[in-house]
């Protein structure tokens, strides 16, 4: 049983990051273990939730990990914490396009029994914010919402006004914010600036966001409002008892019914490492390399694997032992000076890579592998070059394996999103990764020796044999070596 609340709002832009981060950073003040969510495929927000609270920021994302997987991986995150905070994404009844509630902060608040509470941008309204909040309140009977924060509340006579509309709604005012330049977050071509970026004014915000939460939201009514949510029924996500579930094996994800169960073993198979040398995993990190999954990592560990960061704009060497490389998300667009100019550190990641060892590369990934971006050598595994465009690429994708890799064998189905302004020339290999449906059909990524580099960024709580599958080719590969 954990008290809980989700975060959400009519459209986006409304202040749901501030809001929800400055609930997390004040309850966390006041002495409660706080566990951060963010519904969706943001990396970023998830950054300044582990701020916040000191603990890793954790997505639900129904569409990549499956409906069955969200209260079990809140379950996990959640563990042993007095609250959980979920910041929703875009507006509440927004999800994967065209697949209904799919997705959705809405299906996530049913899927958890949480409470919701709705930041809503009063900026420009008074009296119609009762009926926008009725509307929201009575679309959904499964959607249950606990009361409403007002934001950029411009007077006290403002105040009044929309206390006075509101009601009439029958939903209670939980806070009232006014303005305040100092909570906001700078953004740029794909959102918020991360974390790692900006850490000393990062910190400033949230702190700053704490105290307009303190100043301005009843948290004792929040706090009884989440511990009204009901026990949640089955067991936490657990990544060893994931790398067994039917269809590990075959990264598949398809419904758990049509799924063949793996043979006996295949626990004992899941840990390639034991009473062996754990394979070294290197897993990208620091300001141009942000975008992870917490789960990624926990996947690693449990298959065997040791997982070891490093950052490429600081480190001139791969960790010792390196038999695996992970390159996930981030803006070395951002970086590419820096990037180029750690010449030593990209001749090793190319060598490494044309050793035939294992690498997966995801987006930012992919341009680092690439030969140069934006005109900046790269470190020239791939025979591609990228550049900046000024189309925005994003949406969910179903993606089908069209070559064996490292995290999949051909025709295995996994599902993904896609989130960047880059392009690179050619879109794909001789050999690609993935085959995509959506916006329209066609063959993305590369896949050449040990190397799977791809535009499309997964969830391997969602397909956990991508991880035993990488690590068993890290070990693989280890001994050979």
């Amino acid at each position: 049983m954990v008290a809980r609340l989700v975060v959400a709002a009519p459209a986006s832009g409304s202040g749901k990051t501030t809001v929800a981060t400055g609930l997390m950073a004040a309850f966390t003040a006041a002495g409660l273990t706080v566990s951060p969510h963010k519904v969706g495929p943001d990396y970023i927000d998830p950054g300044y939730h582990a701020l916040a609270t000191g603990r890793p920021g954790r997505n639900l994302d129904a569409y990549m990990c499956g409906t069955e997987l969200i209260a079990p991986l809140f379950a996990h995150g959640a563990r042993g914490c007095d609250l959980a905070v979920v910041e929703g994404v875009m507006g509440l009844y927004d999800g994967a396009a065209g697949a209904g509630e799919l997705a959705s902060t809405a299906q996530i608040a049913k899927l958890l029994r949480a409470p919701v509470v709705l930041v809503v941008d009063a900026s420009s309204q008074s009296r119609s914010v009762a009926a926008l909040v009725h509307g929201f309140a009575s679309w959904d009977p499964e959607v249950r919402l606990g009361g409403v924060i007002l934001n950029k509340v411009a007077t006290d006579r403002h105040e009044a006004l929309l206390r006075d509309a509101l009601e009439e709604s029958g939903v209670p005012v939980l806070g009232v914010l006014r303005r305040a330049p100092a909570v906001a977050t700078p953004s740029r071509h794909l959102g918020l600036v991360p974390v790692a970026e900006r850490r000393t004014d990062a910190v400033d915000a949230v702190a700053a966001q704490a105290e307009q939460i303190r100043a301005g939201c009843d948290l004792r009514a929040l706090l009884a409002l989440a511990r009204s949510a009901p026990p949640l029924a089955g067991d936490p996500w657990d990544p060893g008892t994931a790398l067994d579930s039917p269809g590990a094996d075959a990264a598949d994800q398809r419904p758990l019914g049509a799924r063949e169960r793996p043979p006996a073993g295949t626990r004992d198979r899941a840990r390639v490492g034991a009473g062996d040398r754990r394979p070294v995993v290197a897993v990208a990190g620091g300001a141009a390399f942000t975008f992870s999954y917490a789960e990624h990592a926990e996947l690693l560990t449990a298959a065997g694997a040791e997982v070891v960061a490093f950052d490429p704009l600081r480190d001139e060497e791969l960790p010792p032992g390196t038999a695996g490389l992970v390159i996930g998300g981030g803006f070395p667009e951002v970086y590419a000076p820096e990037l180029s100019a750690n010449s030593r550190l990209r001749k090793t990641v190319a060598e490494f890579a044309r050793s035939g060892a294992p690498v997966a590369a995801e987006c930012a990934g992919l341009l680092y592998l690439a030969r140069s971006l934006d005109g900046t050598p790269m470190c020239g595994v791939l025979d591609a070059d990228a550049r900046m465009t000024e189309r925005l690429t994003l949406g969910y994708r179903d993606a089908v394996a069209v070559s064996d890799g490292v995290l999949a064998p051909a025709g295995a189905r996994m599902r993904g999103h896609e989130f960047h302004r880059t392009v690179t020339e050619p879109g794909a290999g001789a050999t690609p990764a993935w085959g995509l449906r959506q916006p329209e059909p066609r063959v993305e990524g590369f896949v050449q020796g040990g190397v799977h580099a791809s535009y499309v960024h997964t969830h391997w709580a969602g397909a956990p044999g991508a991880a035993r599958r990488f690590t068993e080719g890290c070990a693989a590969w280890d001994a050979r070596a």
